[in-house]
């Protein structure tokens, strides 16, 4: 590509980011959208460059319009990646907290993300005990069954679990101690949003316990829990410590995110640093 058509094709791209940095201003958002008229006024441009440009973005997904007002908003390919820079983001920010948060309780931790009614896992840092769990990145689990899944679903109004869980998506394999009821999860979510971690025992396997804590980004948002999980016979008798570290850990992620809000701390500033100590 030569010198001249590559200034033209910055020149296209950057007027094609001028209508997208147009569609996701407050009044696009606020509504259904913009018109091709209103965008021309807001960018400078000519209608017909403005109509062409968006033909051109809606057939890559980066536009949609609406059938009825045929206003134009931003696409879900942009949501798509921006889903996808975020969550590369994450991963990258959350790695030094995670070795960090291993080093204290010495079992292995994960950074997990909701899917659907599912949770996956995006990172994995390993326990330097001999015994380690492997890694789970990419593989999903119910939400019900897994504590960070609890823990992402804990900003959830009562009518939406309602709606979103039956009795027979509660129901985990056979012997496992499961939630048997919504009433119970409903129960389940109150008492994590008062400790601020969510604990489970048996519940995805039996002999494994865990603890999961929610990693809030800085709009809010709750974009991830951290987990810790280990054998039942290592970590039991100090689960609520751990969780309280694990509270912790996820608490100064969401502030590297940006997040200012209020965290609950039931004592994670005096929670154990050496928690396997002597033993």
């Amino acid at each position: 590509m030569n010198h001249v058509s590559a200034g033209r094709t910055a020149v296209g791209l950057r007027r094609d980011l001028e209508i997208l940095e147009v569609l996701r201003s407050p009044e696009a958002t606020r509504g259904s959208g913009l018109s091709v008229t209103r965008i021309s006024e807001l960018t400078g441009r000519e209608k017909s460059q403005v109509s062409r440009a968006l033909a051109g973005m809606r057939e890559e997904g980066l536009v949609d319009r609406d059938p009825g007002t045929l206003a134009y908003r931003c696409g879900w390919r942009l949501y798509a990646l921006a889903a996808a820079t975020g969550e590369s983001r994450l991963v990258h920010m959350a790695s030094p907290f995670l070795r960090r948060l291993v080093s204290q309780i010495r079992e292995t931790a994960y950074l997990c993300v909701l899917r659907g009614h599912n949770v996956m896992t995006l990172l994995t840092e390993p326990s330097p005990h001999a015994f380690r769990s492997l890694g789970w990145e990419g593989l999903t689990l119910p939400v019900t069954q897994t504590s960070a899944g609890r823990v992402l679903i804990s900003d959830w109004e009562d009518d939406i679990v309602r709606t979103s869980f039956s009795d027979g998506v509660m129901q985990p394999a056979p012997s496992i101690p499961p939630l048997r009821t919504v009433d119970a999860l409903i129960r389940e979510l109150t008492l994590i949003r008062t400790m601020g971690y969510a604990k489970v025992d048996g519940e995805l396997e039996e002999g494994l316990v865990g603890v999961s804590a929610a990693v809030r980004d800085f709009r809010g948002r709750l974009v991830a829990a951290i987990n810790v999980g280990a054998p039942r016979s290592r970590l039991h008798s100090q689960l609520d410590a751990a969780g309280r570290l694990t509270l912790r850990c996820a608490t100064q992620l969401s502030r590297a995110l940006g997040y200012t809000g209020s965290s609950v701390d039931p004592g994670t500033e005096r929670a154990d640093a050496t928690l396997h100590a002597g033993s």
